[in-house]
């Protein structure tokens, strides 16, 4: 059985741990820890979203709930709709980057946020106990269809950037859906933004081209296409549009790393205030907040702990290294949405060209492998790398994470895949691939 189940949310393959009971039970649950009020319901483009959303929905409506269906649509827009409606909750019915079999559920609070440590326990404890408040046939839940889903996200990031700006410089733009949920209304923004867009990958049906996670291997003809076109950026997001990729206009893939540097070299040279990463992401970001002079934090990986840590020192801005940038002035939710419209902004306010902006940041190669490690094991792969590595400082608690003065590693479970993930950072390339090739190979002789 292929099933994952955290305060993160579900996911699943479908016929192989994600079935109609399980997704039902999963939303009576929700609805009861939202005590049956409004819930936002939207999906990514795969094949398996309806079946998905017939048995979400009808777990909602037995518990109450009164569900507002937004059909195909980001997981950003899903956040930004839970608080335009004032609703209870929401839930995202996608596996982000994971393959086409699998599919899944992310809820949010009311705050149109990934749900937090506690109100996701309390939503596990509901599920393990099977303590669903369900109703009678009185008073049953309601659904809604909503239009134009995806026009008060659109006006919030817009309200964030000089339209104007960037208007008038007629980037033209090559965008990669890849058939996710980003082809409903990413065309719309960029379009807001007078861009001249070509798009690939269109047509949300989950029909991916290519190997769905926005990497360098898995984006080849986004690039080819930026060269071909003269285009001045690529960019490419995963199903469910919460993680952006850039390609410059040379056709060179500058990464997600980058996606949360620039936007926040453009964000935080006018607003000020504390800025927060996950511990997985590249210290070019401390050097953009040492820039401008903002106080830098970095929390435990997940969206969950970013958000907590957010919230707890005030940020003004925050993100995942991922390509998930999360500005509280749109929503508590990753959104590559701002991550475009910040990208383009700062290069109509610099008026230069991608690549010279990526490459006036300082430079890092960061490397991430994976590879197949039960849980329980992640402990003694960690012991193993403290001691291999003895000179390094250790920081414990998500994972193992070890620091030079000039680079850094990390071991640690992925909280969405059944994989560990080692991720290191240098200033050169060869070091940042010899370092995590040492890492996984200690990793793999501890768990065998």
């Amino acid at each position: 059985m292929q099933r994952i189940l955290s305060i993160s949310g579900l996911r699943g393959v479908i016929g192989d741990g994600l079935d109609p009971q399980f997704l039902t039970e999963f939303a009576m649950a929700f609805g009861t820890l939202v005590n049956g009020g409004t819930v936002v319901l939207s999906r990514d483009g795969r094949s398996t979203g309806e079946m998905v959303r017939q048995a979400v929905v009808a777990g909602l409506l037995a518990t109450g709930c009164k569900v507002l269906d937004a059909g195909i649509a980001t997981t950003p827009t899903c956040g930004v709709l839970v608080r335009h409606h004032q609703a209870a909750g929401g839930l995202q019915i996608t596996a982000s980057h994971n393959p086409i079999q699998w599919n899944g559920l992310k809820p949010f609070s009311h705050a149109g946020a990934v749900l937090n440590a506690a109100q996701g326990e309390e939503l596990l404890r509901i599920l393990h106990d099977k303590s669903f408040k369900l109703v009678g046939w009185e008073q049953l839940g309601t659904v809604a269809v909503l239009d134009n889903v995806a026009a008060p996200h659109i006006e919030r990031v817009l309200s964030l950037v000089d339209v104007a700006a960037v208007r008038s410089r007629r980037f033209k733009v090559v965008l990669d859906c890849n058939h996710g949920s980003g082809g409903v209304a990413t065309p719309l923004l960029l379009a807001a933004l007078g861009c001249e867009v070509t798009v690939l990958g269109d047509t949300p049906d989950g029909r991916f081209e290519h190997v769905p996670e926005p990497i360098a291997e898995n984006l080849t003809e986004l690039c080819d296409v930026v060269k071909q076109l003269g285009a001045d950026v690529g960019f490419a997001q995963d199903p469910d549009a919460d993680r952006l990729a850039i390609v410059d206009e040379t056709g060179r893939y500058i990464g997600e790393e980058l996606t949360l540097a620039l936007c926040a070299d453009f964000v935080l040279a006018t607003r000020k205030g504390p800025f927060v990463v996950n511990g997985s992401t590249s210290r070019v970001t401390a050097d953009v907040a040492a820039k401008h002079g903002c106080p830098f934090f970095r929390s435990y990986v997940g969206e969950a702990n970013v958000v907590t840590k957010m919230t707890e020192v005030g940020a003004v801005f925050g993100g995942e290294g991922n390509g998930g940038i999360i500005d509280p002035q749109v929503g508590f939710v990753r959104d590559s949405f701002a991550s475009i419209a910040y990208v383009l902004n700062g290069l109509a306010r610099e008026s230069c060209r991608l690549s010279a902006w990526a490459d006036s940041l300082p430079q890092y190669t960061i490397v991430k492998n994976k590879l197949e490690c039960p849980r329980e094991r992640v402990g003694v792969a960690c012991a193993a790398l403290r001691s291999e590595f003895t000179d390094a400082t250790a920081q414990e608690g998500d994972g193992l994470r070890l620091d030079w003065p000039d680079r850094w590693v990390q071991v640690r479970a992925s909280n969405t895949e059944p994989i560990i993930r080692v991720i290191a950072e240098a200033p050169t390339g060869d070091t940042a691939r010899g370092l995590c090739a040492r890492a996984v190979a200690v990793v793999q002789q501890a768990v065998r």
